[in-house]
C-alpha cells in the first residue's frame, strides 16, 4: 500500500493504457509551459493531473480556480482583485487569483462555467500578460501558465455561443482527455488499495465485497469510489469490510443485479421448457417432462451469467454463487470461452 501522505494525494493511480498513457502526457507537458486542457467527467482525476504536470517541474505558486463555484458580482473580483472602496463592503485592497498565480501555474477547474464578459478578460491577460483589478485606473501584470478543465464539450460550446472561439483555441494547444472510470476497471484495484491506505489502518475488502466493487460501473467516477472507501471504513472499525458495509447506492446495485440474473434465468428456464414441450412426442403421454440432465443445466446456467456480465468473470461467478477459481474450471470442463 501506498504511505499516508499529501505527496499521494496528487498522484494519477493506475496501469491501464489509458492511464499509462496519461502518465507519458503528464511527464511531457510538465517539462514546457504550454497552455493545457483536461477533457473528462466530474470525478476522473482532472486536478489530480493538473496538480501532477505542476509537480514535474514546479516553478511558482499553483493557483486553483473553481469556476464553478465563483458566482455573482463579486466573480470578477475574486479573479482580478479590487482596489479600497471600489464597490460597497470594498473595506481594503484585495489581491485577486489571477495576481496570485504570477510566475507560476494557474488552473482553471471547470472553465465552462466562466460568463463570457469574464472569458473576454481572461482572453486578454492570455495574450497582453496584463489585468486591472475592480475599481482601479491602472493596469497590473502577472504571467503564468494555464492548465484549464472541463467536463462539457467545448467545441459544443463554442458553437452555441456560450464560449469564446478565440479562448477555446488559446487553451486547446495541448488537451489530456481523461476516460471515466467504467472504461478503465483495471485501475479499480490499485484505486481501492490507495484509498484504504488514506483512511488508515489495516482495511482489507472481503472477496465479495472486492468484487461488487469491480463490477460497478461508478458514474461519479474516482470521487465516488473514494467516497465509498472512506465510507465503509466509516461505519466499521475492521480490519475486514463487508458487503454490509457498501453505501446504499452499491446496495442498490446488487440488488439490481440479482434481480437481472434472476429474470434472465428464468427467462431461460422457460425457453428450456418451451423447447421441451415442442420436442415432446405428439402421441406420447402429456404427463411425462423432458429431462434436461444436470449438467447441461449448469453449463446453461454458467454460459448465461458469462453472456449477462458481458464475460466479466467475476461478477458472473458472484451471481453465480461460486468461487472463480471455480468458475474457471468449469469454463474449462464445459469448453466456454469467454
Amino acid at each position: 500500500m501506498l504511505p499516508n501522505n499529501e505527496e499521494t494525494r496528487h498522484v494519477l493511480i493506475g496501469q491501464s493504457p489509458r492511464t499509462r498513457q496519461v502518465i507519458r502526457m503528464i511527464e511531457k507537458l510538465g517539462k514546457c509551459r504550454w497552455p493545457a486542457l483536461l477533457l473528462g467527467e466530474t470525478g476522473t482525476g482532472k486536478e489530480v493531473v493538473a496538480r501532477s504536470i505542476n509537480n514535474v517541474n514546479p516553478q511558482g505558486p499553483f493557483v486553483t480556480i473553481d469556476c464553478s463555484s465563483m458566482v455573482g458580482p463579486l466573480m470578477e473580483s475574486e479573479l482580478f482583485g479590487h482596489v479600497k472602496g471600489a464597490f460597497t463592503g470594498a473595506a481594503m485592497t484585495k489581491v485577486g487569483l489571477i495576481e496570485a498565480a504570477n510566475g507560476g501555474t494557474a488552473f482553471f477547474d471547470e472553465i465552462g462555467e466562466l460568463p463570457l464578459d469574464l472569458q473576454a478578460k481572461l482572453l486578454r491577460v492570455l495574450q497582453e500578460k496584463e489585468f486591472r483589478p475592480v475599481g482601479s485606473l491602472t493596469s497590473r501584470r502577472s504571467d503564468f501558465r494555464i492548465i484549464a478543465a472541463t467536463n462539457r464539450d467545448l467545441a459544443k460550446e463554442v458553437e452555441k455561443g456560450t464560449f469564446r472561439r478565440d479562448l477555446y483555441f488559446r487553451l486547446n494547444v495541448i488537451n489530456i482527455r481523461l476516460a471515466p472510470l467504467r472504461e478503465r476497471k483495471e485501475d479499480i484495484p490499485a484505486l481501492i488499495n490507495h484509498f484504504l491506505s488514506r483512511v488508515g489502518g489495516t482495511y482489507s475488502l472481503t472477496a465479495e465485497a472486492f468484487e461488487i466493487l469491480l463490477s460497478y460501473d461508478w458514474p461519479g467516477n474516482i470521487r465516488e469510489l473514494e467516497n465509498c472507501i472512506q465510507h465503509m471504513a466509516a461505519i466499521n472499525s475492521g480490519p475486514l469490510l463487508h458487503v454490509a458495509d457498501l453505501p446504499s447506492n452499491l446496495q442498490n446495485h446488487l440488488i439490481e443485479k440479482k434481480s437481472h440474473y434472476l429474470m434472465a434465468a428464468s427467462g431461460a428456464g422457460s425457453s428450456v421448457a418451451s423447447i421441451g414441450d415442442a420436442n415432446r412426442p405428439s402421441d406420447g403421454p402429456a404427463s411425462i417432462p423432458t429431462v434436461v440432465p444436470l449438467a447441461e443445466l449448469e453449463r446453461r446456467a454458467i454460459l448465461n451469467a458469462v453472456d449477462y456480465t458481458r464475460g466479466d468473470r467475476a461478477v458472473a461467478a458472484h451471481l453465480l454463487g461460486i468461487g472463480r477459481t471455480t468458475l474457471y474450471r468449469k469454463l474449462k470442463e464445459y469448453d466456454i470461452a469467454s
